[in-house]
């Protein structure tokens, strides 16, 4: 892996073949899909925060991975966990105010709750690697 962060005995040759960034891209094209469902007055209000939050996940962790230090993808990692929170309260939220039903939400939130998993996962992996180079 390029960019001085290092996966020992791993099988990633890009953020693409990050588990972490495939199940927030699919987090993105779900969140799209519910989207479509909003009301349209809702086109610059919640539509555009609920996408625009989770497209920023997998962007963050592609632009850390391209940093050319662990510690800067590590700050990154959690800017992306960041918006993963953003994105869970917009999506209670719209549920809550009846722009979409709440059981339209409830599985895209189960899946954000893994890809945070994932995310302090990678944060702990490269902590760690971090500490051990030290």
């Amino acid at each position: 892996m390029s960019s001085g962060v290092v996966f020992v005995g791993s099988e990633i040759q890009s953020y693409r073949d990050l588990g972490v960034w495939q199940k927030s891209l699919a987090l993105s094209v779900a969140c799209y899909s519910l989207t479509k469902e909003f009301p349209r007055d809702e086109m610059y209000g919640m539509t555009s925060q609920v996408r625009r939050a989770s497209v920023s996940i997998a962007a963050n962790i592609t632009e850390g991975y391209g940093r050319e230090h662990t510690k800067s993808f590590v700050q990154i990692l959690r800017i992306a966990q960041g918006s993963l929170k953003e994105l869970e309260t917009h999506l209670i939220l719209a549920g809550q105010v009846d722009l979409v039903v709440p059981a339209r939400v409830a599985p895209i939130l189960s899946s954000a709750d893994e890809i945070g998993r994932m995310l302090r996962s990678l944060i702990r992996r490269l902590q760690s690697k971090m500490s051990d180079a030290d």
